[in-house]
């Protein structure tokens, strides 16, 4: 049987999720539950604005993959520059 979770504490672990210091599997293990039982507080918008934050952390995700590609086409072009003169 499944333990409800008081909202306080939903809002801590939330809060905890925002700040972004740890991986959300790290928090859920700290308090006993599950990631996905996270992630579906977030989707539900448990303390509202959440959906805004998933959102948020795709893109910022996805930024991060992208700056990586740049950087290292980047590395790419100027090796082959460099090795053009």
């Amino acid at each position: 049987m499944a333990t409800s979770i008081p909202n306080d504490i939903r809002e801590q672990i939330l809060a905890q999720v925002r700040e972004g210091k740890d991986k959300v599997s790290v928090i859920a293990e700290q308090h006993g539950i599950s990631s996905r039982t996270i992630y579906g507080w977030l989707s539900k918008g448990v303390s509202g604005g959440n959906r805004d934050w998933l959102d948020n952390n795709r893109l910022r995700k996805e930024n991060a993959q992208l700056k990586q590609m740049i950087g290292e086409l980047m590395l790419e072009k100027n090796g082959r520059k460099n090795q053009n003169d």
